[in-house]
Formats: C-alpha cells, sequence, structure tokens
C-alpha cells in the first residue's frame, strides 16, 4: 500500500514542477522574492533593503549578523537593515532568507511528524554549507559565498518531500518506505524544484550531482565542492536513519586527503558552522 502512495506523492510532485505554479510552504516566499531581485543588474541596497524590511524575521537576522563579531570586530553596531546588507554583502542576504525560511518550515505543524529526522537533516545542511564554503575558498579558489548558498540548498528535495508526505497519514507510519523515497528522491527532486526556480546551472548541477559516487583528484569546480563536502559531513552529521540505511562509504576522502589536511577543514568547517548558528541564531 505504501509503495502505491509514494508513487501517488512522485505523480503529485510531478505535476506541480512541471505547472506554472510551485506549491510550496509560504515560508519561502521570500526567500523565491529575493533570488528573482538579485538577477536584477539595476537591483541596488534601498530596494533589497525595502524586500528585506518587509519580512521582520529576515531582517531582525540580518542585522544581527552584521553585528556578528566575525563582521563587526570594530563593535560599533549597526540598527538598520540598509547599512547591515552592506556590512554583511548582498549575496549573503541570500543565504540569510534561505536559512529563516528553513528554520520556519522546519518549526511548522506540518513538519512535526518529521521532527527527529528534520533535526539531524538541518544539522547535516549546516556542516555541508560551512564545508562547501572552506573548500570553496581553501581548494577550488572559486566564491565561497554561492558554495555556501549551494550547500544550504544542496538537500532542498529532502525538505520538499516531507512537506508533500505530510498529507499522506499511511505513508508517514511506514518510516521505512518514507526513508526510501527521501534518499532515493531527494537530489532530482531538488535539482527539479532549483531548476523550476530558476537556480543557475552550476547550483542545479551540483545538487543533481552530490549523491553520485565518483573519483575525484582535484577539487576545481562548485560540484566537486559539494560532492567532498557532503562526504565529509555525513561522516559526523548524517541525516539518513541508521535503522533503514548502511552508512554512506566515504572512504573517497581517505584517498583525496592525508588526515591532517581533512583534519584542518573539518575544524575550520566547525568555526564557520558555529559562526553561522549564532549569526542565524540558531
Amino acid at each position: 500500500m505504501s509503495k502505491a502512495i509514494t508513487f501517488k506523492v512522485l505523480e503529485d510532485i510531478a505535476k506541480d514542477l512541471s505547472g506554472d505554479e510551485i506549491t510550496f510552504p509560504t515560508f519561502l516566499d521570500i526567500t523565491f522574492q529575493v533570488r528573482t531581485a538579485l538577477k536584477d543588474p539595476n537591483l541596488n541596497v534601498d530596494q533589497l533593503a525595502k524586500l528585506v524590511g518587509a519580512e521582520p524575521l529576515m531582517s531582525t537576522k540580518i542585522i544581527r549578523m552584521a553585528n556578528s563579531v566575525a563582521l563587526n570586530p570594530s563593535g560599533r553596531e549597526i540598527a538598520d537593515v540598509k547599512n547591515g546588507i552592506i556590512r554583511v554583502g548582498m549575496e549573503a542576504v541570500r543565504t540569510v532568507s534561505f536559512a529563516v525560511a528553513m528554520e520556519q518550515l522546519l518549526k511548522s505543524k506540518q513538519m512535526q511528524p518529521f521532527e527527529e529526522i528534520s533535526k539531524r537533516l538541518w544539522e547535516h545542511t549546516a556542516h555541508v554549507a560551512a564545508l562547501s564554503r572552506v573548500l570553496a575558498r581553501k581548494m577550488a579558489k572559486i566564491n565561497g559565498d554561492e558554495a555556501m548558498f549551494t550547500g544550504l540548498v544542496h538537500d532542498i528535495g529532502v525538505f520538499y518531500l516531507m512537506s508533500r508526505a505530510a498529507g499522506f497519514p499511511e505513508l508517514i507510519a511506514d518510516k521505512a518506505e518514507l526513508h526510501a523515497l527521501l534518499v532515493g528522491w531527494h537530489d532530482n527532486i531538488g535539482h527539479a524544484l532549483l531548476s523550476a526556480l530558476g537556480s543557475p546551472e552550476s547550483v542545479l548541477l551540483a545538487v543533481q550531482e552530490h549523491e553520485n559516487d565518483r573519483e575525484i583528484k582535484d577539487i576545481r569546480t562548485l560540484s566537486d565542492v559539494l560532492y567532498v563536502a557532503n562526504k565529509i559531513a555525513n561522516r559526523t552529521s548524517c541525516w539518513r536513519d541508521p535503522a533503514y540505511d548502511a552508512p554512506v562509504d566515504t572512504s573517497m576522502l581517505d584517498t583525496l586527503f592525508d588526515a591532517e589536511t581533512l583534519a584542518s577543514i573539518v575544524e575550520e568547517s566547525e568555526e564557520e558552522v558555529a559562526s553561522l548558528k549564532k549569526a542565524l541564531g540558531a
């Protein structure tokens, strides 16, 4: 019976993603608006501040981030959204908007049946985002903010699948089948969702490939960064339930890194995780 329900969930998602309007929790509305606004080459800080200022929780988080020790070594506090955006950077606004949306989604009533896995998933997501930023800067020499955002959205397919599965009590009750759905489909669903939302091709490719096992000798692209970050995070903060799934194979890390280098990357990423959580008030 549950497999029939799984098929029904996937069928509903396919219809949703192929239509003009995507059904997703309203908490993500501000994220999508910010994403669209940032695509405009003529967008200025005043316009973005007006958009962000319309969402109290997000504007509060931006100001908190701007006043964090990492971004405010002088100790001069900022109290308005516009100057907060100037200090953190316009691209960072996109990251904060998504984090706020996920925080609200996880607190929503519809996600209560998934509380345990949601906590593990958000912890995993935070680590992948931080690791992506570190690897992007140290290894690939690419934009760290874009890598961090990609890390934050890489498992959006899991969140989306849970939000849709919430309407099927029989599937929620069958934990093994639900877990198989989340593990087996989250990367392709995440890619389709982000594609429908107009995400950059580099982000789409990275999300689609982040579970595809492959050999990597050098970390050069955003896809490489996300794949390796996900592998590292799966050693310490895997979201998958060990009762229904075998451990993720992370042996490629021992070929790619020596023990000292890997330990250094993990240590630096832990500082990023702590900074991210503190800035977002998580």
